[in-house]
């Protein structure tokens, strides 16, 4: 791959990783919650969903992903299972003023999981990887010395799009003092995800 390939590549995903979607509304939602320790597996979750897509288009893989129907169908809406349950959980949840608490056993297992399938299931995510990646990368000439550093540089842009959104919502929830304005935050950020999984289910 050229120079110009390679930022073109970066240039290319770090657009489509910094363009809000489910999984930053999930990911603003869940830190102005829970504060920023406890957003971390879930975004581990996203990244490595985003490594498995990569793999299977870099494998050659993608036609068989498309066939596979029922399958990703199935994790698409374990995804919008999970957003509906977290826009329930924010909907519903006391309105106290925003303060660490201690994660709950299995808890980051759980939230790796959700991202993982989040991403999985997520349509944009779907057409960058199956319809723009092989556009911007020859897979044709993809040696697996040159997979891995696209997949270095990938963990690394889309790390840093989710912790900076993840690093503003955090900032934001320190100035949350009030039960009501709590109240507020919490079922705005329950709306927008729950609006994020109807987005998701619809989407083909």
């Amino acid at each position: 791959m050229t120079l110009s390939g390679f930022l073109l590549f970066c240039g290319v995903y770090a657009m489509a990783t910094f363009s809000p979607g489910p999984a930053v509304a999930a990911i603003v939602a869940r830190t102005l919650a829970v504060g920023l320790r406890r957003t971390a597996p879930f975004i581990l979750g996203i990244v490595a969903g985003d490594l498995v897509w990569f793999a299977l288009v870099a494998l050659g893989l993608a036609a068989l992903a498309q066939n596979a129907q029922p399958l990703f169908l199935a994790i698409k809406y374990a995804g919008v299972a999970y957003l509906l349950w977290l826009a329930w959980k924010l909907w519903t949840a006391p309105a106290a003023a925003p303060q660490e608490s201690p994660a709950a056993r299995g808890e980051g297992w759980k939230l790796f999981l959700g991202g993982l399938a989040l991403t999985m299931g997520n349509a944009k995510v779907m057409v960058f990887f199956v319809s723009i990646l092989p556009l911007v990368v020859d897979l044709g000439t993809l040696t697996p010395l040159l997979a891995a550093e696209l997949a270095v540089v990938m963990m690394a842009i889309l790390s840093t799009a989710m912790w900076t959104y993840a690093l503003a919502a955090a900032r934001a929830r320190r100035f949350i003092a009030s039960p009501r304005a709590m109240r507020m935050v919490n079922r705005g950020t329950g709306a927008v995800v729950a609006g994020a999984a109807v987005a998701v289910a619809a989407r083909g």
